[in-house]
């Protein structure tokens, strides 16, 4: 790496004050330090480089500013990184202050930049109050976000894992899931929106964190909110069903057109599973869910699906679903307490089960590859 020497002079180049030409040079050099982990790690240990990154996003060229970005978000994808970049440096305030404005035109940066920064709860704990401290509130950010164009410049896709990263903290739940501001019930159509992947990832997410707080769950499956629809649609498709099971389903799950189709990312469809299944850990959410029968669709879902991960993850929610009521006082899955021994042996189950899902996956990749050439898939 650089020798003190270098590093001072370097760092004298990265200005406002000083010639485009020289700091478009010093900003390249920076940003391809950040192209790899030793470097990243190597800024780590000096401050006044990343102060004067968060500085440049100010610059009058947009070359450098793009630059600056393109750096902060690699060094914002290494966890290392986080404290410093949030403790040794104005970005937050500056982040919040610019996602503000609908004109700018970097927008898009910073919002890949605050979910890289969010990702883990200590530094996630510090963009949280950045919100509050700027005057912004979690309130703004929804509101940016559920406006179709708020920022003619950029897309704010981003913001939706932002949100899923800030509701791992229950003060962030504790807003989204508020009663009287109907901001849970804004999101919800995103579990369906076509034009991104990143989008609707960061709201089912958002969704299933919510979940966790089981206090809600009944209010969540009443009209009031009507979660179900938006996260059994996703994974319905044209299957004909017999009347019978139609009747039985939410209006908007019922005869389903032919050319109905399914999530397309297994990820967000193990998501979308797994807040199903923690909507399940009440009885009256498995009341709810039985009475509005969700099995007929999983049924379906089950045999269509081919990833492992998600196969699983649905057959887990089908045993609750078909299942008999747990006993007496072990009604609310999320309170029973597990013996350590048991809770051991069902890791150690749930790891082996992992690897034999991953081992499968490999077979069958290995057996697509060798297939002769010319022959059908």
């Amino acid at each position: 790496m650089l020798s003190d020497g270098e590093a001072k002079e370097l760092l004298s180049f990265l200005t406002l004050e000083m010639r485009a030409d020289v700091k478009g040079q010093a900003t390249g050099y920076i940003l391809g330090l950040t192209g790899n982990r030793d470097g990243c790690r190597y800024l780590r240990s000096k401050p006044d480089f990343l102060k004067a990154l968060v500085t440049l996003t100010r610059d009058p060229s947009i070359a450098i500013v793009k630059d600056c970005y393109h750096a902060l978000i690699n060094l914002s994808a290494d966890e290392t990184l986080h404290q410093p970049l949030v403790k040794e440096t104005d970005l937050l305030a500056i982040l919040f202050q610019n996602l503000l404005d609908p004109e700018y035109m970097f927008a898009d940066r910073i919002c890949t930049i605050l979910s890289n920064l969010s990702r883990h709860e200590r530094t996630c704990r510090d963009v949280f109050s950045a919100l509050q401290e700027q005057k912004i509130g979690l309130d703004k950010v929804v509101e940016i976000f559920c406006t179709e164009g708020f920022n003619k410049k950029a897309s704010l896709h981003y913001l939706g894992p932002l949100l899923s990263n800030l509701t791992q903290l229950p003060e962030a739940r504790h807003f989204i899931l508020d009663k009287d501001r109907c901001v849970i019930q804004r999101l919800l159509p995103y579990t369906q929106y076509e034009e991104s992947s990143t989008r609707r990832g960061g709201v089912v997410g958002t969704l299933r964190n919510c979940c966790f707080d089981y206090t809600h769950h009944e209010w969540l499956l009443s009209d009031a909110v009507d979660i179900l629809p938006y996260l059994i649609l996703p994974l319905a498709g044209p299957e004909e069903l017999s009347e019978e099971e139609n009747e039985g389903l939410p209006v908007d799950l019922q005869y389903l057109p032919e050319d109905k189709k399914r999530e397309d990312d297994p990820d967000i469809r193990k998501m979308l599973l797994e807040t199903l299944m923690l909507l399940t850990a009440t009885k009256v959410g498995r009341q709810i869910m039985k009475n509005k029968n969700v099995y007929p669709i999983m049924r379906e879902f089950h045999k269509w699906e081919k990833d492992p991960h998600v196969i699983s993850a649905c057959e887990k929610l089908v045993q609750v679903l078909i299942g008999d009521e747990p006993e007496a006082g072990m009604e609310n899955l999320m309170e029973v307490e597990i013996p350590k021994d048991v809770e051991e042996k069902l890791k150690e189950l749930d790891t082996k089960e992992q690897e034999q899902m991953e081992k499968d996956k490999q077979e069958s990749e290995k057996q697509l590859n060798e297939s002769p050439e010319g022959l059908e898939r």
